[in-house]
Order: structure tokens, then sequence, then C-alpha cells
């Protein structure tokens, strides 16, 4: 059952099918999926393409362009239900259709969008972003990654890290400085790179959870790009990136949200069944309490969240907001899988529930998009006076 209390019929029912859809052809197999590859994972295109045939993915390409359009409320609503199953897989679903963007603001021929957009459409084409490097993470201005004309084409070289779906993804954006002798917002500038013009995925990421996101390594070594390819503004990168954050931001706690939910779920039907001392715990005050304060929490963070997305929807700079949405609700929901499992003490620690896996992979989501640490600088520059 979708929670978002003021959502439509229509927003539920999307929702809920987008959900029972996952439940069925997913949930079954996460534990053969995230063991696989040696335990880095593997992103299930079966379910992917179950979901995109529904009209599930890139779903708020332009009606321009073919697409749905839909609105903020209504993608995270879907997003949350289907990160009750998997938020990793919910993760990178979203962000493989959402990089549209990276195509349409190109100025690449029309034609060429418009090949692009129908295989999106189809499900059968998706982006990455390529921003993080290994000196590069919160500090987006420190990139080394370069971009030097060469006639009519711009040549690049560097490498780039922790990229999620780069080993899914048909094209990037990729930020490179095209002018080192201004700073980073105006010397940095995002390309729109295809695949097979020569970006290496040289490692996948072993990681602790989100083992259905895979997390991967590029280089590029003098991969050429026509000069049609640049995202925007030559030398506007910088503003895309940090725009495409605030976007990203309050989705990153919908995944959250979906998870945090799905956890309390769990706990709250244990308790439901377990008896001690004669009674079911739930009766027992430190239990039944301790499950109010859990709903609590994912309520609160879900207020949040969704009021970001509604500021989004209407056109409203996001900025502070998206960071404050970003930074509360995953940590409340953090707190919230992690008592969560406690309620089930013992079997709560056991793989035959979901919990352990929640913690693992809810443990990420105060760390990428910016660390929740980059979003109290961010929240608090826009609390000083300006002189």
């Amino acid at each position: 059952m979708v929670e978002y209390l003021l959502a439509t019929d229509e927003q539920r029912e999307l929702a809920e099918i987008a959900g029972a859809i996952c439940e069925k052809e997913l949930r079954p197999r996460l534990e053969e999926l995230e063991e696989a590859n040696g335990g880095v994972g593997e992103y299930p295109w079966d379910v992917h393409h179950k979901l995109a045939e529904s009209g599930y993915y890139a779903m708020n390409i332009p009606q321009d362009w073919g697409g749905l359009d839909l609105d903020n409320v209504t993608r995270g609503l879907i997003f949350e239900e289907i990160s009750k199953t998997d938020c990793g897989f919910a993760f990178s679903f979203r962000g493989l259709g959402d990089k549209f963007n990276l195509i349409i603001n190109s100025h690449i021929p029309q034609d060429e969008k418009r090949a692009w957009i129908d295989r999106m459409l189809e499900g059968k084409a998706g982006g990455a972003f390529g921003l993080t490097e290994a000196e590069a993470g919160s500090d987006s201005k420190a990139l080394r990654t370069t971009a030097v004309k060469d006639g009519n084409e711009w040549v690049i070289n560097g490498s780039k890290c922790f990229i999620t779906s780069g080993n899914l993804a048909d094209f990037f954006g990729i930020f490179a400085w095209t002018d080192k002798s201004v700073s980073a917002s105006k010397g940095i500038t995002c390309f729109l790179v295809e695949k097979e013009r020569g970006v290496q995925v040289t490692k996948v990421e072993k990681k602790m959870g989100f083992k259905l996101s895979p997390t991967v390594e590029l280089v590029l070594e003098d991969v050429r790009v026509p000069e049609d390819h640049i995202v925007g503004e030559l030398g506007r990168g910088f503003a895309t990136a940090m725009g495409s954050l605030d976007v990203a931001r309050p989705f990153n706690s919908v995944f959250a949200i979906g998870a945090a939910q799905r956890a309390v779920d769990v706990a709250r039907e244990y308790a439901n069944q377990r008896k001690t001392f004669g009674k079911f715990i739930i009766e027992h005050q430190a239990v039944g309490f301790k499950l109010a304060e859990l709903q609590m929490k994912v309520d609160a963070a879900r207020a949040l969240t969704y009021y970001a997305l509604v500021a989004g929807d209407r056109g409203i700079p996001l900025g502070r907001i998206a960071s404050c949405a970003k930074a509360e609700p995953t940590e409340l929901c953090q707190e919230v899988a992690i008592d969560a499992l406690q309620i089930l003490g013992g079997y709560g620690y056991m793989k035959e529930y979901p919990l352990e896996k929640i913690m693992r992979d809810m443990r990420l989501f105060t760390i990428f998009a910016g660390t929740n640490e980059i979003q109290r600088m961010v929240i608090s520059r826009f609390m000083k006076d300006k002189k």
C-alpha cells in the first residue's frame, strides 16, 4: 500500500502495479542476484524490461518526445514502491532512464536525438553520470579529466570512479576541464559520450550492499567526440552537475523511504506473531513504542522528501530544500533499519529475513550524491547573513 496519503487514485494504482511486478519478478531472486558474479551482484535486466514494457522506464521524458512526462511526486511514489523490493535496483532503474536530458540538451542532430529517445522509450538504452573522480568526490571542482579541442572534435582523457550503472549504460555525461585558466564554474564542460567511442569499464566494485546497482570505474584515453556533443553550454558543466544533483537528492530519499517502510512492515508483522511471556511482543510497551517511533520516523522522512518533490514540480529552486530532503530523511531511515532489526533479535541478523540486507543497502544513502556532511555545508551557507 502506498503510504503517501495525499496520492490520487491514479498515482496509487501506478505505484502499486510497479510494486507488484517487482514483488513477483524480483523478490524471489534477490539472494541469487546479490551473490552473482562472486558477490559483486547482478542487475536484473529481465525485470528492467518487464517494467519498461509497462511504461515505467524514463517516465519523465517530455510528451513532445513521446514520453509520459510524469511529475516528481508520481514518480516518487512509484520508486518508493519498487524500493520496498530492492532500493538498489530502483536506484539504477531510475538513473539509467533519467539521463535522457543528456541527449536532449546536447547539440547532436535532431534525428540522432530522436533515435536515442525512441530506444529509451522502449527501455533499450540508458545513461550514466560521469562526474566523481578519485580526488574529486564531494569537491567536484577538483576533477582532473580534461577535454582538448582538436579541429572540430574534443579529445577527452581521464578516469571516473564510483559511477553508478556505468557498465550498463550506452552513453555518459562526462565532465571535463575545457579551460583551466578560469574558475570551475566557467571552465568545466559536460560532454555526451557514447560508449562505443572508447569508454572503458576497468573495474566493477564489490560493495557492502546495493548490489543490484553496479558501481564502476571508467577510463577515457584519447576518446574523441564531435563538438556538437557538448551538453548545454561550453564551460557551464559545473552548473549542469549541481542542478542535476539538486533534482536527484530528494529522489535518493525516496529509495531509502521505500526500504525503511519495508523494514517497519517486517518488524510489525513479526511483533504481531512472536510471543514472549504469554503475549505477542507488540503488546510489550518497549516493543510497541519502538514500532511507533519507527513509523513516525518514516512518516517524517516521507513528509520532508515529498515536500521537496512538490517544490520541484512547482519550479521552485531546490538548493537548501534538496539538501534538507537528502540528509535528514536518509539518516532517519538508517535509524529505522537498525532498530527494526533489533526488534527481530537474532532472526533479524539472519539472511532468512530481509532486514540485514536493508541495513547493508541503507548505509550508502548518507554517502552518495554528496555526503550528508556536505549537505550540512550547503544548508549552512543559505543560513549565513549576506553582507
